[in-house]
C-alpha cells in the first residue's frame, strides 16, 4: 500500500515546527542508475525532519517514500474502529506512523492540547474515559508519567479500551514492573519498538507474549528488540566491524530500499547500513538492548552502561520512575519519583546489594515527575539544572551557625562517605578515614562534600583527610571558617601534635639537634655496600669488581662504575647464599602460568583467570615473617654490606616501630619505636652508616643502621609520608613533607641546606634524583610536578597535572615518568615537555618501575586492577590483569636460579603476589598472603619482600618447582 497525499497547513504549526516537517505529494520513490538512491529524482520524498541531538549530533533527515512504508503496513492490525492517539510532536517521526496508520485504514486518531498532555488524571480521563483509545505509541517515560496508579486502575485495567500499547525511544521497562501495572484480566498487546530517525523510525518489532505475565513465571529476564519490520536488514558488529553472532556489539539497521538521507548526501547507495550507536547482546539469534554509547561511562575504573542502574532502580517496590546522570562527568545521579514509602537509605541499601560498587549512585535526588522533551524522553539537561539547583539550595541552607554544628554534620558525612550511616557508633575523634573503611577514591568525595557544605574551598584538605584523624580533619577547616580562636570545640583531651621531647627547640623549618642515646662518631671511611629498594631503586657505593663478583651479583647492561656513582635504576641478578637453620612456614603455593599470549595488534592483554600452561613453574613459599604489631605500608628497604656481616631488611610499621631484620634468617637485629606511624620507606645514606626514615610526628630520623640509635632528627611542619633519596656525590638527603615542603639535608652536619615550598600542595611521595642532568623531581598532592636543582633548591621547571600525584616520579637518561589519579601516566623530557601521556581506566597510585633489565620498558599498576607494561613512546606492550587494585610499584629482577628469565613482582591490594614474565605479562607464579597489602615489594636474588596490613614484613622465597631451596 502506497503512502496517501497529506497536506498540513503551515498556520496550523508552531514557530519551532515550522520548516520542519514536510510531506511531499507523490506516493514513489526512485532510485538511480548503478544501485544508488538518488535525492535529486522528481518526487522521491516522503518528508523532511530534524533529529533533536538528545542521542546524538542533531541531523537533518530526508526520507523517501519507500524508507516509512514499512512502518504503515499495519503493524498492528489497525482497522477503522481503532482510535489511535497522537502522543508525538509533528517534529518527532513516530508521528508519521501514527498520523498514517490511522489515514491509510480509515481508524480515528486524537488530538489533545499539549496542557492535557501534561496533566496525568486529564490525560487519561481524555483517553480511555471520553474517546476510548485502542492504541498507543508512546515513549516508556511518557507511559510512566501517569503514574503506577493510573496505569493499574485505568491504561491496563481489566476493562481498558487499549488494545495495543507498542513502547519506543527508550530502553524497555523491565518485565517484573510491566508486570505490576497490567492486571490479570487484561486483554492489552504490549510491543517493544525500537528504531532511529535515520531509518525513518521503527526497525524492530516485538509483542510481548501473554504468558509472561502469569504469576508462576520468572519475570528477571530481559525483552528482546524482536524482528525487522518488512525490507529492513539489522546487523550486529564489534569493533573492528565483523559480525557479531553471540556476544555484545553496535546494532547497524539498513535495507536496499530502508534509506534516508542525512544532511549534504545527495545519493546514497542502496543497502547502506547505519550506525546506530546502540549496544546490544547476541543470544540465541535474539537483540537484547544493552544501552547507548553515549551513556557508557567510566567509573572507578569500570566502564559500564547507566541504563544497568536505571533498570535496577525500576525494579524496587519504593520506585515510580527514575533516570540516571553522569553530572559534568564527575558524580553519578540517580533520579527518583518516589512512592509514598520511599526511604533514600533503605533505597541505596537495597542498590549496593544488587550493583557492582563501580555502579551505584553517588547520590539520590526525590523529584516529584521526570522532566520530558517535546518528543516524550527524558530531557537530560533538565535533570543536570535540577541537579545544580539542588545544590545551589544545599549550599544554602548548610550555613553554618558555629564550630559545633560543623562537628556534627562532619560527622554524618563521614558516616555517609563511608557507608556508616546505620552504625549508631560514636566516632572517636582519633579516627583515620584510611583506617576506617575509606580510601583514596572516598577521600575524595568526601573532600568535595566538605568543599559544598563550607561552601567554599578548604586548602590542603585532602592531605589532612588522608593522613589525620576526624578531630583534625575538623580543626583544619575550623582556621578557613572560624578564625576566631572562641569557637574552637572544647574536648576532654585534645590531641597534640606528638614533638614532645623537642621543648625548647625552634622546630619551624630549621635544623635542631637532639641528643642521641650514646655518641657517636661518624665513620670517615666508606664501606662498601649495596642497597636495593622499591621499584628497582639500586644504589650502590665505594664497591669494586672484586665485591661484586664475590657476591655473584652482575648487573645486568650497566658497567660496574667506580665510586662516586650516582643512583643507577637497576638490580644484581643473584647474590647467593646459604644458609642452614631458619624454619620455613609449611604453606607454600605452587602455580603455572596462568595467562595466554593474544593476538590482537601485538599488544597482550592477560587475565589471571585464564588456564593456559606453559612449562615454567614457579614457586612461593614464606621463608620467614616479621611481627611488627600494626600494618606495614612501608616498603622493605634491603642492604647488603661488603664485610661478613649478614644483609639486612629495614621497614617501619604503624605501631611506631622500625626494624633492622636478618635478609636470611629473618631474626630481628634491633628495633626502634619512633615517635608515630611510619608509612615512608627508608632510604640508606652514602657511607652506609645510617639509614633515613620520615614520621608521621613531623620528623625525619636518622638512624645507625647498626643498631637503630638516633643520630639527629629535623623537625617539619607536618607528617612525613614522603620517602628520602640520597645524593652519592654531595651525600645530601632530599624529603618532602605534608607542611608542602621539600628539604635539603646534610645529616652529617646535621643542618638543613635549604628548603623549597612546594606551591600549596603537601609532598606525599618521594623525590626521584638524576644524575645527568643533576635534577630532583618533586610531585604534590595538588597536582604539581617540579624540577629543581639540587644544590641550590631553585625551581628549573614545573607543569600542573590538575589531580593529585601519589605516585613517585621515576626517571632514566631520557625521560621523567609519574602516574596520576586522572588515570594517566605522563612522562615529561628533562627540559619539562611534556612527552606522551598514558590513560589506563583507574586511578594510578602505583610508582613507575624503570630498569636497565628490559632497557625500553616502563612498568606500573592501577586501580583498574591491571599491572601494564609500555614502551619509552608511550605505547602499550601488554596489560596483566590481577584481582585487585594495584597500589605498590613493580619490581623487575633476574635470577640464574629462576633460569636466568627476567621476572616482574607486582602486588595487589588483596594480598596477591604476582611473578610475570617482565617481556611477555604472562604469569609465572602467585601466592596470597593473609591481609592486604599497600607497601611495594623488593627482591634479592631468590627472596621477595614485602609488608602486609596484617601486621607483618614477609620473606618469600622464589624456586623453580622440584628444585630445592637453599
Amino acid at each position: 500500500m502506497g503512502l496517501f497525499c497529506f497536506f498540513v497547513s503551515r498556520g496550523c504549526l508552531s514557530h519551532s515546527e515550522k520548516n520542519i516537517f514536510k510531506i511531499s505529494s507523490r506516493n514513489c520513490s526512485k532510485t538511480s542508475e548503478g544501485g544508488y538512491m538518488d535525492v535529486g529524482q522528481k518526487d522521491s520524498l516522503a518528508y523532511i525532519l530534524h533529529t533533536s541531538g538528545t542521542t546524538g549530533i542533531p541531523k537533518i533527515v530526508r526520507v523517501p517514500h519507500k524508507c516509512i512504508v514499512p512502518n504503515i503496513q499495519s503493524i498492528f492490525e489497525i482497522t477503522q474502529d481503532d482510535m489511535l492517539f497522537l502522543a508525538s510532536p509533528l517534529t518527532f517521526d513516530p508521528s508519521v506512523v501514527e498520523l498514517f496508520l490511522a489515514l491509510s485504514s480509515g481508524a480515528s486518531i486524537l488530538v489533545v492540547p499539549n496542557t492535557i498532555k501534561m496533566m496525568p488524571a486529564e490525560l487519561s480521563a481524555a483517553l480511555f474515559r471520553h474517546h476510548h483509545v485502542t492504541v498507543l505509541q508512546a515513549t516508556p517515560t511518557l507511559l510512566r508519567r501517569f503514574g503506577s496508579h493510573i496505569i493499574r486502575s485505568t491504561v491496563l485495567s481489566a476493562n481498558s479500551s487499549l488494545r495495543v500499547l507498542a513502547l519506543g525511544g527508550e530502553a524497555f521497562p523491565v518485565l517484573n514492573l510491566l508486570k505490576s501495572w497490567k492486571h490479570k484480566e487484561n486483554k492489552t498487546s504490549i510491543f517493544n519498538l525500537y528504531g532511529i530517525t535515520e531509518v525513518s523510525s521503527w526497525a524492530t518489532c516485538y509483542r510481548v507474549p501473554e504468558e509472561v505475565f502469569s504469576a508462576d513465571l520468572r519475570t528477571d529476564f530481559p525483552i528482546p528488540l524482536g524482528s525487522p519490520l518488512l525490507g529492513t536488514k539489522v546487523e550486529v558488529r564489534d569493533t573492528n566491524g565483523s559480525a557479531v553472532l553471540e556476544g555484545e556489539g553496535q546494532i547497524f539497521i539498513g535495507g536496499e530500499e530502508r534509506i534516508c538521507f542525512l544532511d549534504d548526501e545527495i545519493t546514497v547507495p542502496l543497502g547502506t547500513m547505519r550506525e546506530t550507536g546502540d549496544f546490544v547482546r547476541v543470544q540465541n539469534a535474539k537483540l537484547f538492548f544493552l544501552g547507548r554509547k553515549d551513556n557508557q561511562i567510566k567509573r572507578h575504573g569500570k566502564r559500564f552502561n547507566m541504563e544497568c542502574l536505571q533498570q535496577a532502580a525500576e525494579d524496587l517496590c519504593q520506585v515510580e520512575a527514575c533516570s540516571v546522570t553522569w553530572y559534568q562527568q564527575e558524580k553519578l545521579i540517580l533520579f527518583v519519583v518516589p512512592k509514598d514509602d520511599l526511604e533514600e537509605r533503605e533505597t541505596l541499601k537495597e542498590l549496593q546489594k544488587r550493583l557492582p560498587a563501580y555502579a551505584v549512585p553517588d547520590e539520590l535526588v526525590l523529584i516529584k515527575a521526570l522532566p520530558l522533551t517535546s518528543h516524550g524522553k527524558v530531557d537530560i539537561s533538565e535533570l543536570n539544572k535540577i541537579y545544580q539547583n539542588h545544590l545551589n539550595s544545599r549550599r544554602r541552607d548548610s550555613k553554618l551557625s558555629g564550630a559545633e554544628e560543623l562537628w556534627e554534620r562532619l560527622q554524618y558525612l563521614w558516616k555517609s562517605v563511608l557507608g556508616l550511616l546505620d552504625d549508631s557508633t560514636r566516632i572517636s575523634k582519633d579516627a583515620v578515614f584510611v583506617y576506617s573503611g575509606g580510601d583514596s577514591l572516598k577521600a575524595l568525595r568526601f573532600y568535595d562534600e566538605i568543599e559544598m557544605l563550607v561552601g567554599k574551598a578548604v586548602p590542603g584538605l585532602l592531605e589532612v583527610i588522608l593522613s589525620r584523624s576526624i578531630e583534625e580533619v575538623y580543626r583544619h577547616i575550623l582556621k578557613i571558617l572560624f578564625p576566631d580562636e572562641d569557637q574552637l570545640m572544647n574536648y576532654d583531651s585534645v590531641v597534640k601534635r606528638k614533638l614532645s621531647g623537642n621543648s625548647g627547640e625552634d622546630f619551624h623549618g630549621k635544623c635542631i639537634k637532639l641528643k642521641s642515646e650514646r655518641g657517636l662518631e661518624v665513620a670517615s671511611g666508606l664501606i662498601p655496600f649495596i642497597a636495593v629498594g622499591r621499584g628497582n631503586n639500586f644504589f650502590s657505593m665505594n664497591f669494586t669488581k672484586s665485591f661484586m663478583q664475590a657476591h655473584n651479583a652482575v648487573q645486568v647492561g650497566v658497567e660496574v662504575l667506580q665510586q662516586p656513582s650516582f643512583l643507577h635504576l637497576v638490580t644484581p641478578s643473584i647474590m647467593k647464599s646459604h644458609v642452614q637453620g631458619y624454619e620455613t612456614e609449611n604453606r607454600i603455593l605452587t602455580v603455572t602460568n596462568k595467562a595466554s599470549k593474544t593476538d590482537c595488534c601485538s599488544v597482550q592483554q592477560i587475565h589471571a583467570e585464564c588456564s593456559d600452561v606453559t612449562t615454567a613453574e614457579l614457586a612461593l613459599g614464606i621463608r620467614w615473617k616479621s611481627n611488627t604489631r600494626k600494618c606495614v605500608d612501608a616498603s622493605p628497604l634491603i642492604i647488603i654490606p661488603s664485610k661478613e656481616v649478614s644483609a639486612s631488611v629495614y621497614v617501619g610499621s604503624h605501631s611506631h616501630a622500625m626494624q633492622a631484620i636478618d635478609l636470611d634468617l629473618g631474626e630481628i637485629k634491633w628495633e626502634k619505636n619512633l615517635g608515630d606511624r611510619i608509612e615512608s620507606s627508608a632510604c640508606v645514606s652514602k657511607c652506609g652508616n645510617f639509614i633515613v626514615v620520615g614520621c608521621y610526628d613531623g620528623l625525619v630520623y636518622v638512624l645507625q643502621s647498626s643498631d637503630g640509635e638516633i643520630h639527629w632528627t629535623f623537625v617539619t611542619e607536618d607528617t612525613v609520608k614522603s620517602s628520602a633519596v640520597v645524593d652519592p656525590s654531595s651525600g645530601l638527603v632530599y624529603i618532602g613533607s605534608h607542611d608542602e615542603h621539600v628539604y635539603a639535608l646534610d645529616i652529617y652536619k646535621k643542618a638543613c641546606i635549604w628548603k623549597l615550598h612546594c606551591e600549596g600542595g603537601a609532598v606525599f611521595s618521594s623525590p626521584c634524583l638524576s644524575s645527568f642532568p643533576h635534577h630532583l623531581y618533586v610531585a604534590t598532592l595538588r597536582g604539581l610536578l617540579l624540577a629543581v636543582n639540587p644544590v641550590t633548591g631553585n625551581k628549573i621547571w614545573k607543569s600542573f597535572l590538575g589531580k593529585p600525584l601519589f605516585s613517585s616520579p621515576h626517571c632514566n637518561e631520557k625521560y621523567v615518568c609519574v602516574g596520576c589519579v586522572d588515570g594517566n601516566l605522563y612522562c615529561y623530557s628533562h627540559s619539562g615537555e611534556k612527552v606522551w601521556q598514558f590513560s589506563t581506566n583507574g586511578p594510578v597510585f602505583s610508582s613507575p618501575c624503570i630498569s636497565s633489565l628490559t632497557k625500553q620498558e616502563i612498568f606500573f599498576g592501577s586501580h583498574d586492577c591491571f599491572i601494564y607494561c609500555c614502551n619509552m613512546e608511550g605505547n602499550l606492550l601488554w596489560k596483566f590483569e590481577a584481582t585487585s587494585s594495584v597500589y605498590g610499584t613493580p619490581f623487575v629482577f633476574q635470577s640464574d636460579d629462576l633460569k636466568n628469565k627476567i621476572l616482574l613482582a607486582a602486588v595487589s591490594t588483596d594480598g596477591k603476589v604476582w611473578i610475570l614474565n617482565a617481556k611477555s605479562g604472562t604469569a609465572e607464579g602467585v601466592d596470597k598472603l593473609p591481609g592486604e597489602v599497600f607497601s611495594s615489594p623488593v627482591v634479592w636474588g631468590t627472596k621477595l619482600v614485602v609488608g602486609c596490613r596484617n601486621d607483618y614484613v614477609y620473606c618469600l622465597d622464589l624456586y623453580i618447582t622440584g628444585k630445592k631451596k637453599s
